[in-house]
């Protein structure tokens, strides 16, 4: 095993570089209709009653706030389903590595929870943080929780918009660390240098 400051390596037998599977990522955020999000985005405003009745109404100015609200709105669930894409794809990706892992000797044992020292589900996780994949904003782990909390993306009308703007980090962050310390502690990372892959882009635009 290699410490490096507080960070533990699990030691890969021999000196090649191993071919992990591609992660293949839609990058691009899906929906079926902007206009229909909008639309959701819209109503929400309407029944949450998130602009307050001015003493002297103004109706342009109260339309451009619902329409700023409403962008808004719109870019915080494309974000989230943006994160959700590549938390399902992530955990696609570790399922194929597991798999990879198994059928190779000198890799077989690094993920055997009662050996020691240990890698772990998580350890794919760290190692596309180590790898400096470019996401595009996309936060990696969080993008994890997001997918463990939502089988499928709902649609926006299915939230508040306290979750849209506020909530939402804390649930994925929550939600990746319950699922990440399932295996017992303590995990190690897999060392960077010694595994490499592709990311690929599935969207179409």
């Amino acid at each position: 095993m290699e410490i490096l400051g507080d960070r533990k390596f699990v030691e890969v037998p021999g000196t090649a570089t191993h071919e992990l599977p591609p992660l293949l990522v839609r990058m691009s955020p899906r929906v079926r209709s902007l206009e229909r999000v909008l639309g959701m985005a819209n109503d929400l405003i309407e029944q949450e009653d998130m602009i307050p009745l001015p003493a002297m109404p103004v109706e342009h100015d109260s339309e451009r706030r619902r329409m700023d609200l409403a962008v808004n709105l719109v870019d915080q669930y494309l974000a989230f389903v943006q994160h959700w894409q590549w938390g399902h794809s992530i955990l696609e990706w570790i399922r194929q590595c597991e798999t990879t892992f198994d059928t190779r000797l000198e890799l077989r044992n690094l993920l055997r929870a009662d050996l020691w020292p240990h890698a772990g589900r998580s350890s794919f996780v760290v190692l596309l943080e180590d790898k400096l994949i470019p996401t595009a904003g996309v936060e990696i782990e969080k993008a994890v929780g997001m997918r463990l909390t939502f089988r499928q993306p709902p649609p926006l009308k299915c939230f508040s918009d306290q979750f849209l703007f506020y909530l939402n980090s804390s649930v994925a962050h929550t939600a990746y660390q319950t699922w990440a310390h399932m295996i017992p502690s303590p995990v190690s990372s897999l060392p960077p240098e010694r595994f490499q892959f592709q990311v690929v882009n599935m969207s179409l635009d």
